[in-house]
């Protein structure tokens, strides 16, 4: 007997709340409130330059965390295994497999503490404080020593100039709370539009993640098509590229970028995307990145940082999808 569904979300407690009325207003007496993220606490102002010491130091202590989930993790196409997801407190290794128990990390912006769960009941806390990388290396290693996991990782940082190898790295000490929880609430805000974004595709998409190697959030759409091997490209590029993909992410800015940004790319890129004009108006295609950029603070003083951001999302996809003849009505809702 077929499941009667508009009765299951009528009817089932349970599962009403997992039910979008947004997309099938008929089902249910009362809708979800829409999406927004448009109240001026959401959208903090972070200029990197006030908070870039912090930026740094907190970027390598998630380099040291996110290699334990790369070390432990099974391979997922594109290195799923690697990032890390927010959570409303900060960001979260998700479950780690170790044997036959498993363990999980999360970084909780809200009380700063490094928290370490396991399968069979450890806890334990790092206090998130004014520490250098090579102390907060060290005493990481020993909270997970102390409840019986043992893990080697390389121990030099990934994706940045002039590399310090964490346990000589007293350079990088700086934790300034108020810096941090406002970075927290941004990507709060950004995990709720890049998922209402991710929603509108029904074709392979990846979780909004965070890389902790590159120090962004992202969420991608793919074709469904393999794209050609980039000429000299090594393992971890081949993995990543190997399907036509479109991508857009948030990071705090770095290199010539001097300030927090969104991006958004599609590779293999088709030809005539960077001459798109896409939305909103402050978005520009960048020659060095081969990347449209919108500059953060650009996003968080318009009328409505929800919709432009959205906006920003759906016009570069549809950009990338439009000129590279994706199937677009096999793929988007």
């Amino acid at each position: 007997m077929p499941v009667n569904f508009k009765a299951l979300c009528l009817c089932d407690p349970e599962f009403r709340p997992r039910y979008n009325h947004r997309q099938y207003p008929n089902f249910g007496d009362s809708p979800v409130p829409p999406l927004t993220y448009d109240q001026p606490e959401c959208w903090p102002a972070l200029a990197l330059e006030s908070w870039k010491d912090t930026c740094a130091t907190l970027h390598m202590w998630a380099q040291i965390v996110g290699k334990v989930r790369l070390g432990l993790a099974p391979l997922l196409n594109h290195w799923w295994n690697v990032p890390f997801y927010v959570t409303p407190t900060g960001l979260t290794t998700s479950r780690i497999p170790y044997g036959e128990r498993a363990f999980e990390l999360r970084f909780d912006f809200v009380n700063h503490q490094l928290v370490l769960e396991t399968s069979d009941g450890i806890s334990a806390r790092l206090q998130l404080q004014p520490r250098s990388v090579a102390d907060f290396y060290q005493e990481f290693l020993a909270m997970l020593r102390s409840a019986r996991i043992e893990v080697r990782i390389w121990r030099m940082p990934v994706e940045i100039l002039s590399p310090i190898p964490f346990d000589e790295d007293q350079l990088h000490a700086s934790y300034d709370r108020a810096s941090v929880e406002k970075f927290w609430r941004i990507l709060l805000s950004v995990d709720a539009v890049f998922t209402e974004f991710r929603s509108r595709f029904i074709g392979k998409s990846s979780p909004v993640h965070f890389f902790w190697g590159s120090f962004d959030l992202a969420v991608s759409r793919f074709s469904g098509r393999r794209a050609s091997e980039r000429p000299g490209a090594d393992a971890i590029t081949r993995e990543a590229y190997s399907h036509e993909v479109s991508s857009v992410g948030f990071w705090p800015g770095s290199g010539e970028i001097k300030d927090a940004a969104f991006y958004s790319y599609t590779v293999p890129e088709p030809q005539g995307f960077k001459e798109v004009r896409v939305g909103p108006g402050a978005a520009h295609y960048n020659q060095q990145l081969g990347e449209f950029l919108l500059m953060y603070e650009d996003l968080r003083r318009s009328k409505s940082p929800t919709a432009s951001l959205l906006d920003f999302c759906e016009s570069t996809y549809q950009a990338g999808a439009i000129l590279g003849h994706w199937d677009r009505n096999a793929l988007e809702r």
